[in-house]
């Protein structure tokens, strides 16, 4: 099963797993489709920074086509790199956007990571999915609606992943990331 991709070539509907590489190159490599712009962008900020943690994520949308997301943590900064179709009449076909954040770690006030467990008749435990969110101090720019009334949010950044999105090594990989992230929150910056 393929579905359509930049450039006309088709991407698999299930992707190659990044979790077993634990440098940031190889893991994008093995699992975005436009891995040199995404390194390249990330380059340009981290500048030889050392990488403490990242995650990935990427997934197909019917409309846009592939949406494709790095997360970086040096310590003092994630950076973030997102990279996106741009949907069919909004350009030439083959356009995308590539954007970069960059969120300093002092602005993140609260790491939330639930997991969902499942047990096994012989009582073995086994983890499903994992949501992560990072709080920020920044507010959303997102306006309220009748869904969600209410003054301003705080602005957040969530992640997840599944057995059947991801697979086990990638929920542990975005388990350590929220853990590394949860450590540095509130510690003086050196």
């Amino acid at each position: 099963m393929s579905r359509p991709g930049f450039g006309g070539g088709d991407l698999p509907a299930v992707f190659p797993d990044w979790s077993p590489y634990t440098d940031l190159e190889s893991a994008a490599r093995a699992y975005l489709r436009d891995p040199d712009v995404a390194l390249e962008a990330l380059g340009g900020v981290l500048r030889g920074a050392s990488v403490l943690g990242f995650t990935l994520e990427r997934f197909v949308n019917e409309v846009n086509g592939v949406w494709q997301e790095v997360v970086v943590c040096d310590g003092s900064r994630l950076v973030l790199w997102h990279g996106e179709d741009v949907p069919p009449g909004e350009g030439p076909p083959g356009s995308m956007t590539s954007s970069l954040r960059v969120v300093p770690v002092s602005s993140v006030t609260e790491v939330g990571c639930r997991r969902r467990l499942f047990r096994h008749d012989n009582g073995e435990i086994r983890v499903d999915s994992i949501d992560v969110y990072l709080l920020l101090t920044s507010l959303d720019e997102t306006p309220p609606s009748e869904e969600t009334p209410g003054g301003p949010r705080h602005d957040a950044l969530r992640f997840g992943k599944t057995l059947d999105d991801g697979g086990a090594g990638q929920i542990a990989r975005l388990e350590e990331f929220a853990r590394l992230v949860a450590s540095v929150v509130g510690r003086p910056l050196l």
